[in-house]
Protein backbone atom coordinates (compact mmCIF):
# COMPACT_ATOMS: atom_id res chain seq x y z
CA UNK A 1 0.00 0.00 0.00
CA UNK A 2 1.42 3.58 -0.54
CA UNK A 3 1.20 4.94 2.90
CA UNK A 4 2.47 7.71 3.76
CA UNK A 5 3.41 8.23 7.87
CA UNK A 6 4.18 11.28 10.54
CA UNK A 7 7.27 10.92 12.40
CA UNK A 8 7.40 13.73 15.82
CA UNK A 9 9.92 14.15 17.90
CA UNK A 10 8.41 14.23 21.41
CA UNK A 11 8.61 18.31 21.41
CA UNK A 12 6.08 18.34 17.87
CA UNK A 13 8.32 20.16 16.05
CA UNK A 14 10.50 18.29 13.97
CA UNK A 15 8.00 16.35 11.36
CA UNK A 16 8.65 13.78 7.98
CA UNK A 17 6.12 12.17 5.87
CA UNK A 18 7.46 9.30 3.83
CA UNK A 19 5.57 6.77 1.28
CA UNK A 20 6.26 3.11 1.94
CA UNK A 21 6.19 1.19 -1.34
CA UNK A 22 2.63 0.51 -1.93
CA UNK A 23 -0.36 0.57 -4.66
CA UNK A 24 -3.01 2.89 -2.84
CA UNK A 25 -3.06 6.79 -3.55
CA UNK A 26 -5.03 8.86 -1.49
CA UNK A 27 -6.17 11.90 -3.18
CA UNK A 28 -7.63 15.27 -1.89
CA UNK A 29 -8.29 18.69 -3.69
CA UNK A 30 -10.98 21.94 -2.24
CA UNK A 31 -14.02 20.37 -3.92
CA UNK A 32 -16.04 17.17 -5.56
CA UNK A 33 -16.80 15.80 -8.31
CA UNK A 34 -20.67 17.21 -9.03
CA UNK A 35 -21.54 14.41 -10.85
CA UNK A 36 -20.16 11.09 -11.99
CA UNK A 37 -22.73 11.74 -15.46
CA UNK A 38 -19.80 12.31 -18.39
CA UNK A 39 -21.96 14.60 -20.08
CA UNK A 40 -23.81 17.20 -17.45
CA UNK A 41 -21.51 18.91 -16.27
CA UNK A 42 -17.89 20.41 -18.12
CA UNK A 43 -15.89 21.44 -14.66
CA UNK A 44 -12.73 20.52 -13.58
CA UNK A 45 -12.96 18.37 -10.42
CA UNK A 46 -16.17 16.73 -12.24
CA UNK A 47 -13.57 15.64 -15.39
CA UNK A 48 -10.70 15.09 -13.83
CA UNK A 49 -12.28 12.16 -11.84
CA UNK A 50 -14.18 11.23 -14.74
CA UNK A 51 -10.73 10.51 -16.26
CA UNK A 52 -9.91 7.67 -13.97
CA UNK A 53 -12.64 5.52 -15.10
CA UNK A 54 -13.82 6.79 -18.42
CA UNK A 55 -12.17 7.64 -21.42
CA UNK A 56 -13.00 9.64 -24.70
CA UNK A 57 -11.65 8.95 -28.30
CA UNK A 58 -8.64 10.85 -28.13
CA UNK A 59 -7.22 12.24 -25.32
CA UNK A 60 -4.51 15.36 -23.38
CA UNK A 61 -1.71 13.15 -21.59
CA UNK A 62 0.02 14.95 -18.84
CA UNK A 63 2.14 16.93 -20.84
CA UNK A 64 -0.73 18.72 -22.96
CA UNK A 65 -0.41 16.66 -26.05
CA UNK A 66 -3.23 14.86 -28.16
CA UNK A 67 -2.59 11.28 -27.82
CA UNK A 68 -4.95 8.31 -28.88
CA UNK A 69 -7.24 6.52 -26.35
CA UNK A 70 -9.92 4.57 -27.59
CA UNK A 71 -9.05 5.73 -30.96
CA UNK A 72 -5.95 4.84 -32.65
CA UNK A 73 -6.38 6.42 -35.54
CA UNK A 74 -8.24 9.94 -36.56
CA UNK A 75 -7.98 12.43 -39.61
CA UNK A 76 -10.13 13.89 -42.09
CA UNK A 77 -11.87 11.98 -44.98
CA UNK A 78 -9.94 12.40 -48.09
CA UNK A 79 -13.42 11.98 -49.79
CA UNK A 80 -15.10 14.36 -48.22
CA UNK A 81 -13.51 17.64 -46.24
CA UNK A 82 -16.61 17.52 -43.70
CA UNK A 83 -16.14 14.25 -41.83
CA UNK A 84 -13.72 13.77 -39.87
CA UNK A 85 -12.85 9.91 -39.50
CA UNK A 86 -12.25 7.99 -36.64
CA UNK A 87 -10.38 4.28 -36.06
CA UNK A 88 -11.62 2.65 -32.99
CA UNK A 89 -9.30 0.44 -30.75
CA UNK A 90 -10.74 -2.97 -31.16
CA UNK A 91 -10.35 -5.37 -27.87
CA UNK A 92 -11.55 -3.13 -25.58
CA UNK A 93 -14.05 -3.98 -22.66
CA UNK A 94 -16.12 -1.60 -20.38
CA UNK A 95 -15.74 -2.39 -16.82
CA UNK A 96 -19.07 -4.94 -16.76
CA UNK A 97 -16.69 -6.74 -19.34
CA UNK A 98 -19.23 -5.43 -22.07
CA UNK A 99 -17.55 -5.20 -25.45
CA UNK A 100 -16.58 -1.06 -26.61
CA UNK A 101 -17.42 -0.93 -30.50
CA UNK A 102 -18.87 2.07 -32.29
CA UNK A 103 -22.29 2.42 -31.28
CA UNK A 104 -21.38 3.07 -27.94
CA UNK A 105 -19.38 6.11 -29.55
CA UNK A 106 -22.54 6.94 -31.88
CA UNK A 107 -24.76 6.71 -28.57
CA UNK A 108 -22.79 8.92 -26.22
CA UNK A 109 -21.69 11.90 -29.05
CA UNK A 110 -25.67 12.34 -29.90
CA UNK A 111 -26.02 12.17 -26.11
CA UNK A 112 -23.63 14.82 -25.45
CA UNK A 113 -25.73 16.95 -28.23
CA UNK A 114 -28.76 16.88 -26.09
CA UNK A 115 -29.96 20.16 -24.50
CA UNK A 116 -29.13 19.01 -20.82
CA UNK A 117 -25.25 18.25 -21.94
CA UNK A 118 -22.83 20.86 -20.57
CA UNK A 119 -20.79 19.83 -23.88
CA UNK A 120 -23.05 20.58 -26.69
CA UNK A 121 -20.95 23.49 -27.56
CA UNK A 122 -18.02 21.53 -28.14
CA UNK A 123 -19.84 19.48 -31.07
CA UNK A 124 -22.33 22.76 -32.29
CA UNK A 125 -20.96 22.07 -36.03
CA UNK A 126 -21.79 18.53 -36.20
CA UNK A 127 -24.32 17.60 -37.95
CA UNK A 128 -24.34 13.82 -37.84
CA UNK A 129 -22.48 11.26 -36.18
CA UNK A 130 -22.30 7.51 -37.29
CA UNK A 131 -20.53 3.99 -37.58
CA UNK A 132 -19.02 2.55 -40.73
CA UNK A 133 -18.49 -1.16 -39.12
CA UNK A 134 -17.91 -1.51 -35.30
CA UNK A 135 -14.39 -0.06 -35.45
CA UNK A 136 -14.77 2.62 -37.74
CA UNK A 137 -16.69 6.57 -36.21
CA UNK A 138 -17.61 9.26 -38.00
CA UNK A 139 -17.56 13.11 -37.51
CA UNK A 140 -20.08 14.98 -40.51
CA UNK A 141 -19.61 18.61 -39.32
CA UNK A 142 -21.60 21.91 -41.35
CA UNK A 143 -18.77 22.51 -43.37
CA UNK A 144 -15.22 21.78 -42.49
CA UNK A 145 -13.99 22.01 -39.30
CA UNK A 146 -10.23 21.63 -38.41
CA UNK A 147 -9.87 21.76 -34.70
CA UNK A 148 -12.95 19.10 -34.04
CA UNK A 149 -10.14 16.45 -32.51
CA UNK A 150 -9.35 19.10 -29.85
CA UNK A 151 -12.88 19.56 -28.83
CA UNK A 152 -13.47 15.66 -28.11
CA UNK A 153 -10.66 15.19 -25.65
CA UNK A 154 -12.81 15.11 -22.69
CA UNK A 155 -15.71 13.83 -24.80
CA UNK A 156 -16.15 10.11 -22.50
CA UNK A 157 -17.81 7.26 -24.28
CA UNK A 158 -20.56 5.75 -22.15
CA UNK A 159 -21.62 1.73 -23.09
CA UNK A 160 -25.08 2.35 -24.74
CA UNK A 161 -26.39 -1.36 -23.30
CA UNK A 162 -25.22 -0.18 -19.56
CA UNK A 163 -26.96 3.37 -19.60
CA UNK A 164 -30.29 1.78 -21.73
CA UNK A 165 -30.72 -0.88 -18.63
CA UNK A 166 -30.34 1.55 -16.35
CA UNK A 167 -32.80 4.87 -17.49
CA UNK A 168 -29.30 6.25 -18.21
CA UNK A 169 -29.94 7.38 -21.63
CA UNK A 170 -30.99 10.86 -20.99
CA UNK A 171 -28.48 13.93 -19.33
CA UNK A 172 -28.87 14.69 -16.17
CA UNK A 173 -30.53 17.42 -15.56
CA UNK A 174 -27.67 19.34 -13.05
CA UNK A 175 -28.89 22.65 -12.81
CA UNK A 176 -32.93 21.28 -12.25
CA UNK A 177 -31.55 19.30 -9.13
CA UNK A 178 -32.58 16.50 -11.06
CA UNK A 179 -30.49 13.00 -9.02
CA UNK A 180 -30.00 9.53 -11.79
CA UNK A 181 -28.37 6.77 -11.86
CA UNK A 182 -25.59 7.81 -13.64
CA UNK A 183 -25.10 10.79 -11.42
CA UNK A 184 -23.90 8.66 -8.76
CA UNK A 185 -22.99 5.36 -10.82
CA UNK A 186 -20.57 4.89 -14.10
CA UNK A 187 -18.99 1.99 -16.37
CA UNK A 188 -16.08 3.16 -18.44
CA UNK A 189 -13.27 1.65 -20.00
CA UNK A 190 -10.74 3.75 -18.07
CA UNK A 191 -8.22 2.46 -16.13
CA UNK A 192 -9.87 2.58 -12.35
CA UNK A 193 -13.26 1.48 -12.16
CA UNK A 194 -15.54 2.87 -9.16
CA UNK A 195 -15.88 0.86 -5.67
CA UNK A 196 -17.55 2.83 -3.90
CA UNK A 197 -19.11 6.41 -4.15
CA UNK A 198 -20.13 9.21 -1.50
CA UNK A 199 -20.24 12.47 -2.79
CA UNK A 200 -18.28 15.15 -1.29
CA UNK A 201 -16.93 12.69 1.39
CA UNK A 202 -15.14 9.66 -0.76
CA UNK A 203 -14.46 8.02 -3.72
CA UNK A 204 -12.75 4.66 -3.84
CA UNK A 205 -11.19 3.27 -7.19
CA UNK A 206 -9.87 0.12 -8.33
CA UNK A 207 -7.14 -0.54 -10.68
CA UNK A 208 -9.45 -2.04 -14.01
CA UNK A 209 -7.63 -5.80 -14.58
CA UNK A 210 -8.80 -5.69 -18.32
CA UNK A 211 -7.78 -2.13 -19.11
CA UNK A 212 -6.36 -2.48 -22.67
CA UNK A 213 -3.90 0.24 -21.60
CA UNK A 214 -2.10 -2.13 -18.51
CA UNK A 215 0.76 -2.46 -20.41
CA UNK A 216 1.16 0.98 -22.24
CA UNK A 217 0.80 3.34 -19.28
CA UNK A 218 3.07 2.54 -15.45
CA UNK A 219 0.38 1.78 -13.88
CA UNK A 220 1.51 1.86 -10.64
CA UNK A 221 -1.16 3.15 -8.75
CA UNK A 222 -3.51 0.38 -8.26
CA UNK A 223 -6.11 1.81 -5.81
CA UNK A 224 -7.40 5.32 -5.47
CA UNK A 225 -9.05 6.99 -2.48
CA UNK A 226 -10.51 10.38 -3.37
CA UNK A 227 -11.32 12.55 0.03
CA UNK A 228 -12.59 16.43 -0.58
CA UNK A 229 -11.32 18.66 1.74
CA UNK A 230 -12.79 21.92 1.46
CA UNK A 231 -10.44 23.86 4.44
CA UNK A 232 -7.22 24.32 3.27
CA UNK A 233 -6.14 24.07 6.74
CA UNK A 234 -7.71 20.77 7.15
CA UNK A 235 -6.26 19.25 3.95
CA UNK A 236 -2.48 20.62 4.25
CA UNK A 237 -2.68 18.82 7.57
CA UNK A 238 -3.71 15.91 5.90
CA UNK A 239 -0.93 16.36 3.81
CA UNK A 240 1.83 16.59 6.76
CA UNK A 241 0.51 13.91 9.14
CA UNK A 242 -0.16 10.84 5.98
CA UNK A 243 -3.62 11.15 6.08
CA UNK A 244 -3.01 11.65 2.11
CA UNK A 245 -0.42 11.71 0.06
CA UNK A 246 -1.41 14.01 -3.05
CA UNK A 247 -3.51 16.93 -3.09
CA UNK A 248 -3.73 19.27 -5.97
CA UNK A 249 -4.15 22.96 -4.35
CA UNK A 250 -1.86 23.55 -1.85
CA UNK A 251 -3.39 27.39 -0.55
CA UNK A 252 -0.34 29.38 -1.42
CA UNK A 253 0.12 30.64 2.53
CA UNK A 254 1.38 26.53 2.97
CA UNK A 255 3.77 26.41 0.03
CA UNK A 256 7.30 26.89 1.85
CA UNK A 257 5.75 24.80 4.94
CA UNK A 258 4.99 22.09 2.67
CA UNK A 259 8.28 22.14 0.06
CA UNK A 260 10.17 22.06 3.56
CA UNK A 261 9.20 19.15 5.07
CA UNK A 262 11.19 16.17 4.75
CA UNK A 263 9.20 13.52 2.66
CA UNK A 264 7.72 16.13 0.77
CA UNK A 265 7.78 18.29 -2.31
CA UNK A 266 5.70 20.84 -4.09
CA UNK A 267 5.54 21.37 -7.92
CA UNK A 268 4.47 24.09 -9.70
CA UNK A 269 3.39 24.91 -13.27
CA UNK A 270 1.32 27.64 -14.87
CA UNK A 271 -2.03 26.29 -15.53
CA UNK A 272 -4.60 26.70 -18.76
CA UNK A 273 -6.81 28.71 -16.71
CA UNK A 274 -8.18 32.39 -15.68
CA UNK A 275 -9.94 33.82 -12.92
CA UNK A 276 -12.20 36.25 -13.87
CA UNK A 277 -15.81 38.07 -12.73
CA UNK A 278 -18.64 38.61 -14.96
CA UNK A 279 -21.56 40.75 -15.19
CA UNK A 280 -25.39 40.90 -15.88
CA UNK A 281 -24.89 43.70 -18.42
CA UNK A 282 -28.04 42.60 -20.38
CA UNK A 283 -31.16 43.04 -18.43
CA UNK A 284 -33.08 46.03 -18.18
CA UNK A 285 -32.63 46.19 -14.43
CA UNK A 286 -31.30 43.80 -11.58
CA UNK A 287 -32.56 41.78 -8.78
CA UNK A 288 -29.77 42.32 -6.15
CA UNK A 289 -29.06 46.15 -6.27
CA UNK A 290 -30.25 48.89 -4.96
CA UNK A 291 -31.13 50.46 -8.05
CA UNK A 292 -34.78 50.73 -8.81
CA UNK A 293 -35.97 50.52 -12.10
CA UNK A 294 -32.37 50.61 -14.39
CA UNK A 295 -29.49 48.39 -14.62
CA UNK A 296 -25.92 50.01 -13.47
CA UNK A 297 -24.21 47.25 -15.13
CA UNK A 298 -25.62 48.02 -18.48
CA UNK A 299 -23.62 51.36 -18.95
CA UNK A 300 -19.66 50.39 -20.47
CA UNK A 301 -18.67 53.26 -18.46
CA UNK A 302 -19.67 51.65 -15.28
CA UNK A 303 -17.82 48.00 -16.35
CA UNK A 304 -14.96 50.18 -17.26
CA UNK A 305 -14.86 51.92 -13.74
CA UNK A 306 -15.03 48.63 -12.03
CA UNK A 307 -12.34 46.99 -14.33
CA UNK A 308 -10.03 50.07 -13.45
CA UNK A 309 -10.83 50.10 -9.90
CA UNK A 310 -9.71 46.24 -9.08
CA UNK A 311 -5.74 46.60 -7.71
CA UNK A 312 -4.50 42.82 -9.58
CA UNK A 313 -1.11 43.36 -8.59
CA UNK A 314 -2.49 43.82 -5.24
CA UNK A 315 -4.58 40.78 -5.19
CA UNK A 316 -1.14 39.00 -6.73
CA UNK A 317 0.96 40.25 -3.64
CA UNK A 318 -1.57 39.73 -1.09
CA UNK A 319 -4.26 37.56 -1.30
CA UNK A 320 -2.39 35.17 -3.80
CA UNK A 321 1.22 35.48 -2.65
CA UNK A 322 3.05 35.84 -5.89
CA UNK A 323 1.19 32.46 -6.74
CA UNK A 324 -0.77 34.00 -10.19
CA UNK A 325 -0.09 36.63 -13.11
CA UNK A 326 -2.69 39.17 -13.69
CA UNK A 327 -4.74 39.20 -16.74
CA UNK A 328 -6.40 42.01 -18.98
CA UNK A 329 -8.05 39.26 -21.31
CA UNK A 330 -10.02 35.80 -20.28
CA UNK A 331 -7.87 34.03 -22.28
CA UNK A 332 -4.73 32.01 -21.04
CA UNK A 333 -1.65 32.59 -22.92
CA UNK A 334 -1.76 28.79 -23.63
CA UNK A 335 -4.58 29.42 -25.81
CA UNK A 336 -4.50 30.36 -30.06
CA UNK A 337 -5.60 34.07 -29.70
CA UNK A 338 -3.67 35.04 -27.32
CA UNK A 339 -1.53 37.71 -27.84
CA UNK A 340 0.62 40.30 -25.17
CA UNK A 341 -1.46 43.27 -26.41
CA UNK A 342 -5.17 41.67 -25.18
CA UNK A 343 -3.32 40.68 -22.09
CA UNK A 344 -2.35 44.02 -21.22
CA UNK A 345 -3.48 44.26 -17.82
CA UNK A 346 -5.26 47.58 -16.70
CA UNK A 347 -4.06 50.11 -14.89
CA UNK A 348 -5.32 50.66 -11.64
CA UNK A 349 -7.06 54.07 -11.19
CA UNK A 350 -9.56 54.84 -8.73
CA UNK A 351 -10.32 58.89 -9.33
CA UNK A 352 -10.62 57.59 -13.29
CA UNK A 353 -13.27 55.36 -11.86
CA UNK A 354 -14.92 57.96 -9.45
CA UNK A 355 -14.76 60.21 -12.97
CA UNK A 356 -16.50 57.62 -15.08
CA UNK A 357 -19.42 56.19 -12.29
CA UNK A 358 -20.41 59.87 -12.10
CA UNK A 359 -20.59 60.31 -15.42
CA UNK A 360 -22.80 57.13 -15.90
CA UNK A 361 -24.81 58.97 -13.11
CA UNK A 362 -23.85 56.77 -10.71
CA UNK A 363 -21.19 59.62 -8.61
CA UNK A 364 -23.81 58.20 -5.35
CA UNK A 365 -21.94 54.82 -6.76
CA UNK A 366 -25.35 51.70 -5.96
CA UNK A 367 -25.56 48.26 -3.57
CA UNK A 368 -24.96 44.76 -5.47
CA UNK A 369 -24.12 41.13 -4.60
CA UNK A 370 -21.16 39.36 -5.85
CA UNK A 371 -21.71 35.60 -5.96
CA UNK A 372 -18.41 33.57 -5.35
CA UNK A 373 -17.13 29.77 -4.78
CA UNK A 374 -15.55 29.16 -1.74
CA UNK A 375 -13.97 25.69 -2.78
CA UNK A 376 -13.22 25.75 -6.56
CA UNK A 377 -10.33 28.20 -7.34
CA UNK A 378 -7.52 28.71 -5.16
CA UNK A 379 -8.48 31.26 -2.81
CA UNK A 380 -11.21 32.14 -4.46
CA UNK A 381 -13.54 33.30 -1.48
CA UNK A 382 -10.46 35.71 -0.43
CA UNK A 383 -9.88 37.47 -3.85
CA UNK A 384 -13.60 38.00 -3.86
CA UNK A 385 -13.06 40.04 -0.27
CA UNK A 386 -10.34 41.52 -1.50
CA UNK A 387 -12.48 42.91 -4.86
CA UNK A 388 -15.12 44.33 -2.07
CA UNK A 389 -12.55 46.44 -0.61
CA UNK A 390 -11.28 47.93 -3.77
CA UNK A 391 -15.33 48.28 -5.64
CA UNK A 392 -16.26 50.47 -2.01
CA UNK A 393 -13.16 52.72 -3.19
CA UNK A 394 -15.66 53.78 -6.21
CA UNK A 395 -19.03 53.47 -4.05
CA UNK A 396 -20.25 50.04 -5.33
CA UNK A 397 -21.02 48.91 -2.39
CA UNK A 398 -20.93 44.47 -2.68
CA UNK A 399 -22.34 41.92 -0.65
CA UNK A 400 -20.49 39.18 -1.02
CA UNK A 401 -22.43 35.09 -1.40
CA UNK A 402 -19.64 33.15 -1.08
CA UNK A 403 -20.48 29.47 -1.21
CA UNK A 404 -19.63 25.86 -2.14
CA UNK A 405 -19.33 25.06 -6.31
CA UNK A 406 -22.23 22.98 -6.30
CA UNK A 407 -24.93 25.70 -5.24
CA UNK A 408 -22.55 28.49 -7.36
CA UNK A 409 -22.59 27.10 -10.46
CA UNK A 410 -26.65 26.49 -10.61
CA UNK A 411 -26.93 30.41 -10.29
CA UNK A 412 -24.96 30.75 -13.59
CA UNK A 413 -26.72 28.15 -15.33
CA UNK A 414 -30.42 29.53 -14.05
CA UNK A 415 -29.82 33.01 -14.47
CA UNK A 416 -29.83 33.65 -10.80
CA UNK A 417 -26.84 36.22 -10.26
CA UNK A 418 -25.74 39.36 -11.60
CA UNK A 419 -22.38 39.49 -10.53
CA UNK A 420 -20.41 36.62 -10.59
CA UNK A 421 -16.65 35.16 -9.81
CA UNK A 422 -15.77 32.22 -12.48
CA UNK A 423 -12.86 30.47 -13.71
CA UNK A 424 -12.47 29.31 -17.01
CA UNK A 425 -9.90 26.76 -18.86
CA UNK A 426 -9.68 25.96 -22.50
CA UNK A 427 -9.39 21.99 -23.12
CA UNK A 428 -9.40 22.56 -26.75
CA UNK A 429 -6.19 25.47 -26.66
CA UNK A 430 -8.25 27.77 -29.16
CA UNK A 431 -10.28 30.47 -28.33
CA UNK A 432 -13.60 28.95 -30.34
CA UNK A 433 -14.15 27.32 -26.91
CA UNK A 434 -13.98 31.09 -25.11
CA UNK A 435 -16.58 32.24 -27.70
CA UNK A 436 -18.98 29.32 -27.71
CA UNK A 437 -19.33 29.01 -23.85
CA UNK A 438 -18.75 32.36 -22.96
CA UNK A 439 -19.53 34.96 -25.69
CA UNK A 440 -22.18 33.84 -28.17
CA UNK A 441 -25.90 34.85 -26.75
CA UNK A 442 -27.15 32.01 -25.02
CA UNK A 443 -29.30 29.37 -26.95
CA UNK A 444 -30.06 25.86 -27.26
CA UNK A 445 -26.74 25.16 -28.78
CA UNK A 446 -24.14 27.94 -27.60
CA UNK A 447 -23.35 30.40 -24.98
CA UNK A 448 -24.55 28.03 -21.53
CA UNK A 449 -22.17 29.96 -19.30
CA UNK A 450 -22.54 33.02 -20.53
CA UNK A 451 -24.46 34.78 -17.68
CA UNK A 452 -23.90 38.21 -18.74
CA UNK A 453 -27.14 38.15 -20.71
CA UNK A 454 -24.86 39.85 -23.48
CA UNK A 455 -25.96 39.15 -27.26
CA UNK A 456 -24.82 40.57 -30.71
CA UNK A 457 -26.29 38.86 -33.52
CA UNK A 458 -23.03 39.83 -35.89
CA UNK A 459 -20.71 38.31 -33.52
CA UNK A 460 -22.99 35.01 -33.30
CA UNK A 461 -22.56 34.66 -36.63
CA UNK A 462 -18.40 35.15 -36.73
CA UNK A 463 -18.20 32.96 -33.53
CA UNK A 464 -20.13 29.87 -35.25
CA UNK A 465 -18.21 31.03 -38.61
CA UNK A 466 -15.26 29.98 -37.06
CA UNK A 467 -15.78 25.83 -37.33
CA UNK A 468 -15.81 25.79 -40.64
CA UNK A 469 -12.90 28.28 -41.51
CA UNK A 470 -10.14 25.93 -42.87
CA UNK A 471 -7.79 28.97 -44.00
CA UNK A 472 -6.21 29.49 -40.38
CA UNK A 473 -4.73 32.43 -41.31
CA UNK A 474 -7.93 34.18 -41.85
CA UNK A 475 -9.37 32.50 -39.40
CA UNK A 476 -6.88 34.10 -36.67
CA UNK A 477 -7.68 36.88 -38.07
CA UNK A 478 -11.41 36.48 -37.14
CA UNK A 479 -10.79 35.38 -33.60
CA UNK A 480 -8.79 38.69 -33.28
CA UNK A 481 -11.63 40.71 -34.29
CA UNK A 482 -13.68 38.60 -31.97
CA UNK A 483 -11.65 39.45 -29.28
CA UNK A 484 -11.60 43.08 -30.17
CA UNK A 485 -15.06 43.54 -29.77
CA UNK A 486 -15.40 41.20 -26.35
CA UNK A 487 -12.90 43.81 -25.00
CA UNK A 488 -14.52 47.11 -26.00
CA UNK A 489 -17.70 45.93 -24.68
CA UNK A 490 -16.12 44.37 -21.58
CA UNK A 491 -17.93 41.59 -20.74
CA UNK A 492 -16.06 40.46 -18.17
CA UNK A 493 -13.32 41.80 -15.54
CA UNK A 494 -10.34 39.61 -15.79
CA UNK A 495 -8.37 38.95 -12.64
CA UNK A 496 -5.82 36.91 -12.76
CA UNK A 497 -4.02 33.32 -14.69
CA UNK A 498 -3.78 30.96 -12.06
CA UNK A 499 -1.08 28.88 -11.04
CA UNK A 500 -0.98 25.22 -10.09
CA UNK A 501 0.96 23.73 -6.87
CA UNK A 502 0.90 20.18 -6.45
CA UNK A 503 1.95 18.76 -2.76
CA UNK A 504 2.86 15.36 -2.92
CA UNK A 505 5.27 12.76 -1.01
CA UNK A 506 8.74 13.00 -2.87
CA UNK A 507 8.30 9.35 -3.03
CA UNK A 508 5.65 10.30 -6.69
CA UNK A 509 6.97 11.02 -9.67
CA UNK A 510 4.75 13.37 -12.17
CA UNK A 511 4.50 16.75 -13.91
CA UNK A 512 1.85 18.99 -13.47
CA UNK A 513 -0.47 18.86 -15.97
CA UNK A 514 -1.65 22.08 -17.78
CA UNK A 515 -5.22 21.52 -17.50
CA UNK A 516 -5.05 20.69 -13.50
CA UNK A 517 -6.35 17.07 -14.17
CA UNK A 518 -4.04 14.61 -12.44
CA UNK A 519 -4.40 11.20 -14.73
CA UNK A 520 -2.95 8.67 -12.34
CA UNK A 521 -2.48 5.70 -14.67
CA UNK A 522 0.55 7.79 -15.63
CA UNK A 523 1.85 8.48 -12.03
CA UNK A 524 5.12 6.46 -11.58
CA UNK A 525 6.22 5.26 -7.52
CA UNK A 526 10.14 4.81 -8.91
CA UNK A 527 11.60 7.19 -6.42
CA UNK A 528 10.65 4.04 -3.99
CA UNK A 529 13.11 1.82 -5.46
Amino acid sequence: MLISTLLLTAAGLALSAAIAPAETLRWARAGDSLTLDPHAQNEGPTSALAHQIMEPLIIRDMTGQIVPALATEWGPSESDPNTWIFKLREGVTFHDGAAFDSEDAVFSFNRAMTPDSDYKELLASVVEVKANGPYEFHIITDGPNPIMPSNITNLFIMDKDWAEANNATKVQDYEGGEDTFAAKNANGTGPYKLVSREPDAKTVMTMFDDYWGKDAFPMEVTEIIYTPIQNAGTRVAALLSGEVDFIQDVPVQDLARVAETEGLQVITAPQNRVIFFGMNLGDADLTLDNVEGANPLSDVRVREAMKIALNRDAIQQVVMRGQSEPAGVIMPPFVNGWTETLDTVPATDVEAAKALMAEAGYGDGFSIQLDCPNDRYINDEAICQAAVGMLAQIGVTVNLNAQPKAQHFPLLSNLETDFYMLGWGVPTYDSEYIFNFLVHTRTEKYGSWNATRYTNPALDEKIVSLASMTDLEARNAAIGEIWAQVQEDILYLPIHHQVLNWGMSENIDTVVAPDDTAKFKYFKLSKLN
